[in-house]
């Protein structure tokens, strides 16, 4: 697979997302298997998921860095998972999830940007809609 066909899939599966009110994604190519891409995706109710991945594609770990941080519209942190080295009593050090808060962090598998949205179509439906404030 090629960097750029990676970026199109992850751009595929934010557009297949139900409920997403705007989105906005940077693509930054770092050679013909390398890139970043980062971006925001605002909901229907308002919540936000900011999110970046670093990628080489010829690594045999293919995510360099990742980071997918839920929020609610006030800013109140819903999940966030990222493999930052700052948890290595865990299990699956270094990659983490922080669950509700800052404080509460679970060892966890390293997910991808698929994963994100589906656990937030999950939260999504089991809260119900919510207007925007």
């Amino acid at each position: 697979m090629s960097i750029e066909a990676y970026f199109q899939d992850l751009l595929a599966a934010i557009k297949e997302m139900p409920n997403v009110h705007t989105s906005d994604v940077a693509l930054d190519k770092r050679g013909p298997q390398a890139g970043l891409i980062r971006g925001d995706v605002q909901f229907a109710d308002g919540s936000l998921l900011h999110f970046r991945e670093l990628v080489d594609l010829e690594s045999t770990r293919a995510r360099q860095m990742y980071s997918y941080h839920y929020q609610r519209s006030g800013t109140s942190l819903v999940f966030r998972y990222d493999d930052t080295p700052h948890y290595p009593g865990l299990p699956n050090f270094p990659h983490h999830k922080h669950s509700g808060g800052e404080e509460n962090v679970l060892s966890v598998e390293a997910p991808d940007l698929r994963k994100a949205l589906a656990e937030i179509i999950d939260l999504l439906g089991s809260e119900g809609p919510k207007p925007k404030n």
